[in-house]
């Protein structure tokens, strides 16, 4: 596929880094020459120095023969304009546009203004981290929740603790402390960042790091196999009031006590007027007496959100350490990810990588709904659609034990409907199911896609 992307900062070279090791033919335009030539340094890609706003630019980046366009500056404006001009010149098949304004995205009610600009698909990476920190605080002691088949399906990430009804236990052994009519599905468990493929035998072990899917109405039972129980989330301290901390804020204060740390002096008169429950602070997230003041021990949830990688990261365990019961923390640097989450920082939460899950859903093959990029990108959740028959397909009209999966790779639950089944050896694949799979390894995605695919024509 050909791919051109507008911005090459670190939205936009963290997608680059991702595409590129698919077989994407990608181009990357930016007004900043030293920022490209260290990107071509890493990454075999072509480069255009330019306005991506100028439609001489965009035909110079190739724009007459592109598949896909990806205007992931940090000024809407220009991908706006980028989007029309690829839009309406150009006729480029699919524009994606990154947009923070919400003004953009909720005046007309139906995204009218970015349909004006030939925008097919918009992406707000602020938006996206805040609704997935917004999960979190509706279940104490997950690191991640990810939604499929518009939240029937939730796939949670949580690490287990001493303590749960299935640590120490086989995983043949989760139905018996489940009611009957709860299911559910392991996809996979990372102990000491190795990844094991489990099955009945499976033994869970303390700080394992398991994935599970299940019904969203089952999530709170199944986090009980893997951890006591933790008591409600009441009290919420951000530190940061930019745009995620902003949005956080709004979404949570009608439901918590929320109390808002930040630095600048008139952006915290802004968030005080336009935050109508929170209690908006002036001061540094580093600052201990201010913390201490403010009884940082007595809070449930502390999140770092400020621009800043070190000050969250500072802040978070600054936090830990005067008592806060669980601290996450905003880091756009990816390689800290790893490094940090589990230890003294309960949840570190990846923008880039979060974004890049939204953007890869346009990109796959197939009729696919829904990507979710984990552990750093080294796996996949995907939600795929089938069609096809038993002549046409590889997966309609067969048990799920009769489909070749790669290894490493399987279906965790079908969505037929309303209907959410678990993943079971006899289940019969229908055209039309929406299918929740596994993958373990990124390089086994493009196996997955030629087995998901219908071959139209073949009889």
């Amino acid at each position: 596929m050909k791919i051109l992307i507008l911005g090459a900062g670190q939205v936009g070279s963290t997608v680059a880094e991702n595409l590129v090791s698919e077989n994407n033919d990608i181009t990357v335009v930016d007004l900043d020459a030293k920022l490209l030539k260290q990107l071509q340094d890493r990454l075999d890609i072509r480069t255009v120095v330019g306005n991506a706003a100028h439609p001489s630019v965009l035909q110079h980046a190739g724009a007459d023969d592109t598949d896909l366009m990806l205007a992931l500056t940090r000024n809407d404006e220009t991908n706006l304009v980028a989007s029309k001009f690829a839009s309406d010149l150009f006729n480029i098949p699919t524009c994606v546009a990154r947009v923070r304004s919400s003004d953009y995205v909720e005046f007309g009610g139906d995204e009218d203004a970015l349909v004006r600009f030939g925008v097919d698909h918009s992406i707000c990476p602020e938006q996206l981290v805040t609704h997935q920190l917004s999960q979190l605080f509706e279940y104490p002691g997950a690191l991640r929740v990810l939604d499929f088949a518009g939240g029937k399906v939730q796939l949670v990430v949580v690490r287990a603790i001493e303590g749960g009804l299935l640590v120490g236990k086989p995983l043949k052994r989760i139905r018996d402390d489940l009611p009957d009519a709860v299911d559910c599905r392991v996809c996979a468990i990372y102990r000491n960042d190795r990844l094991v493929i489990p099955d009945g035998d499976t033994v869970v072990a303390d700080q394992d790091e398991v994935f599970f899917l299940a019904a969203r109405e089952h999530i709170a039972l199944v986090l009980r196999e893997m951890r006591k129980s933790e008591r409600p989330v009441k009290r919420v301290m951000i530190a940061g009031g930019g745009n995620v901390g902003f949005r956080l804020a709004r979404l949570l204060e009608s439901r918590y006590a929320v109390k808002l740390i930040e630095s600048r002096p008139e952006r915290s008169l802004w968030l005080a007027e336009h935050l109508s429950q929170t209690l908006v602070l002036n001061g540094e997230a580093t600052d201990e007496e201010l913390l201490e003041d403010e009884h940082v021990d007595e809070i449930d949830m502390f999140c770092a959100l400020t621009n800043d990688d070190e000050d969250n990261i500072m802040s978070a365990l600054l936090a830990k350490r005067l008592g806060a019961k669980r601290v996450a923390a905003l880091v756009n640097r990816g390689s800290y990810v790893d490094l940090l989450e589990g230890n003294r920082i309960d949840v570190v939460v990846s923008p880039h990588l979060t974004t890049i899950g939204a953007l890869l859903a346009y990109i796959r093959h197939g009729d696919v709904v829904a990507v979710h990029s984990l552990r750093r990108g080294a796996a996949e959740a995907m939600e795929v659609v089938v069609h096809g028959d038993r002549k046409t397909s590889k997966v309609v009209g067969r048990r799920l034990d009769e489909i070749a999966m790669p290894a490493g790779c399987h279906i965790g639950a079908i969505v037929r409907g309303e209907t959410v089944a678990m993943a079971h050896h006899d289940l019969v694949v229908e055209d039309g199911d929406h299918l929740i799979l596994f993958v373990a390894k990124k390089r086994l995605v493009k196996q997955v896609e030629k087995l998901i695919q219908a071959r139209f024509g073949f009889f």
